[in-house]
């Protein structure tokens, strides 16, 4: 886990790591969120609409954006404030995902900053794109 501090932070400074969508998060979302759409939860409604398979759950690729950053970008002692994105494609189950942040502005009056959001799948097709409001906690 990173532990960057606001003043450690710069415009540009990038962070990414990579996950593969599973059957399981797949079963797990649907558990917590109770979201039975059958987009997600039946490949034969899914493909009479045009895709190849299960659409996995909007929500769960963007749940990749908090571990994006509570542990990496900044990480320890940030907290996430707003966060505002757009999908462009499809995710499927098996599909292996990039994500990454880039620090976008400072605003150093409120120690918080911008970070810019990106998702890709492993054709470096964007799928998810956005912005993130991250605040600081207070030292201990």
């Amino acid at each position: 886990m990173n532990e960057y501090r606001f003043e450690d932070l710069k415009v540009g400074k990038e962070e990414y790591f990579t996950v593969t969508v599973t059957e399981g998060m797949m079963e797990q979302f649907l558990d917590l969120s109770g979201d039975t759409n059958p987009l997600h939860n039946d490949k034969e409604f899914a493909l009479s609409q045009g895709y190849q398979d299960k659409v996995v759950y909007g929500l769960l690729t963007t749940s990749f954006i908090s571990k994006l950053v509570g542990v990496l970008l900044p990480g320890k002692y940030c907290l996430l404030q707003g966060i505002d994105v757009k999908y462009s494609r499809p995710v499927y189950v098996g599909d292996i995902l990039i994500v990454k942040g880039i620090v976008d502005e400072l605003h150093e009056s409120v120690q918080r900053c911008t970070i810019k959001v990106e998702i890709q799948n492993q054709d470096e097709k964007k799928v998810v794109k956005g912005k993130v409001e991250v605040g600081f906690l207070k030292e201990f």
